[in-house]
């Protein structure tokens, strides 16, 4: 059996970030005043940016983009393979780019499956999003749907 350690490795990271252990975080950008709650993991190439908060549980997978001032809540999935051809495909080439505006809130339980989530967008706890989010707005349900523009 190989046992591989979770941790921080290979992190670039602003001032003032704060992680709570223990996390699997690793070859990825955290921003200045970051903070990022237990039990959360982020993958490799995703960008975290300035300000933003990350609540525990979390799971951000690759090539996920943050913008600045947003806010996750607990228990929030990330996911990039949609499994196109019916099961999970090993080929990264594949996947979505996920990419959320600034000011984006997302609340707790949600599932992101798009790739775009634009600036000041409001997502509801427990909301699973599979269409980009282009109006600035509040979005709940499965699958979200606009509530009322902000």
């Amino acid at each position: 059996m190989k046992v591989i350690e979770s941790g921080i490795r290979d992190v670039e990271q602003g001032e003032n970030v704060k992680v709570v252990m223990p996390v699997n975080i690793y070859e990825c950008e955290l921003g200045d005043d970051v903070f990022i709650g237990p039990f959360v993991e982020i993958q490799k190439g995703c960008v975290i940016g300035d300000r933003t908060r990350v609540q525990s549980h979390t799971f951000i997978c690759e090539n996920v983009t943050l913008g600045n001032d947003c806010f996750i809540g607990h228990g929030v999935t990330f996911a990039n393979d949609l499994f196109k051809s019916g099961g999970p495909d090993a080929s990264a080439d594949s996947w979505i780019h996920i990419v959320l505006g600034n000011a984006v809130t997302v609340g707790s339980g949600a599932t992101i499956l798009t790739t775009k989530i634009c600036s000041g967008a409001v997502i509801g706890a427990g909301s699973v999003v599979t269409k980009p989010v282009l109006v600035k707005g509040v979005y709940a349900g499965n699958p979200a749907r606009l509530l009322r523009k902000l």
